[in-house]
C-alpha cells in the first residue's frame, strides 16, 4: 500500500495521470446509467444509488440532498445532488416513477455512500411507472467498459 501511495505522490510530482479505476467495483446484479448512477430491481421496485466509481472521483461526501416521499422522478432526470470536499453533483433517477423512501441515514452520515455505495450509501427507493425502461440502462460489463473509456478520455 505504500507504495501505490507513494508512486500515486510521484505520478502526480510528476504530472503523470495514474489510473484509479482498479480500486472501483462493480456490482454484477445493477442496471448503470451513464451519469453513474445504478439500479436494482425487485419487481416493480427500484432501488437507486451512485456508483463506486462516480464516489470515487467525488471524493468524501459531506451533504446529500434528497427528495421528499412521494416525489416524482423521471428517467435521467435530476432529483437531488451529492456536495463533496471537491465539488456538488445533481443525481439523476435511472427510471421513472414515485419515490416510496428516502435513506434517512445519509443525512447524519452521508459518508456511507463512499464506505458501501451499493448497499449501506443507496439513496432512494422508487416505485417504478415503465420497468421497461431498465432496458436503456447498461449492464455491468457495458458500464466497466463505459467508465474504463471515459476515464482513458481524462
Amino acid at each position: 500500500m505504500a507504495t501505490k501511495l507513494w508512486a500515486s505522490k510521484a505520478a502526480s510530482y510528476l504530472r503523470i495521470s495514474t489510473f484509479h479505476r482498479a480500486f472501483a467495483t462493480v456490482a454484477k446484479d445493477l442496471k448503470y446509467a451513464e451519469s453513474h448512477e445504478w439500479v436494482k430491481i425487485d419487481g416493480s421496485s427500484a432501488t437507486i444509488g451512485i456508483t463506486d466509481h462516480a464516489q470515487d472521483h467525488l471524493g468524501d461526501v459531506v451533504y446529500v440532498e434528497l427528495p421528499e416521499v412521494g416525489a416524482c422522478v423521471e428517467q435521467f432526470g435530476s432529483f437531488g445532488a451529492v456536495e463533496s470536499v471537491k465539488a456538488t453533483s445533481d443525481i439523476n433517477s435511472p427510471v421513472s416513477g414515485k419515490v416510496v423512501e428516502v435513506n434517512d441515514k445519509l443525512d447524519s452520515s452521508p459518508a456511507l455512500i463512499n464506505g458501501s455505495p451499493y448497499q449501506e450509501g443507496w439513496i432512494i427507493k422508487v416505485e417504478m411507472d415503465n420497468p421497461d425502461e431498465v432496458k436503456s440502462l447498461m449492464d455491468p460489463d457495458q458500464y466497466t467498459k463505459f467508465c474504463d473509456e471515459e476515464d482513458a478520455k481524462h
